[in-house]
């Protein structure tokens, strides 16, 4: 995958998909095959990682839990759709310590 070679990947777990009978949460072949097909656009892992950029970490990609899901999953709350995306945005700029950045920079815009 770090060499872009995604095809071949994809092509080696062909030959160990699960039956079509069998549920996802049995077939995590199939699961995966399907996962890494319709994302191949999503796959550069080399050019990424050659701009020193991280690919996804068990951290990054449990981050959810911790950024979202906690926020999102306090006892008694409940949230409109059009609010979700503008509180998930806050959530993440509170983590990443820029939240005073963020409210002088839109100051400076008002």
């Amino acid at each position: 995958m770090k060499n872009n070679d995604y095809l071949i990947v994809i092509d080696n777990l062909s030959t160990f998909i699960e039956d079509e009978s069998i549920d996802d949460k049995q077939a995590p072949v199939r699961v995966c095959h399907c996962y890494l097909s319709n994302r191949k656009d999503q796959l550069d892992y080399k050019s990424v990682l050659g701009n020193g950029l991280p690919v996804g970490s068990g951290e990054i990609e449990s981050a959810h839990r911790y950024v979202i899901q906690k926020r999102l999953k306090l006892s008694g709350a409940w949230w409109e759709a059009s609010n979700v995306n503008p509180m998930f945005s806050l959530c993440v700029v509170r983590v990443n310590d820029e939240w005073s950045d963020y409210w002088e920079n839109l100051r400076k815009v008002a």
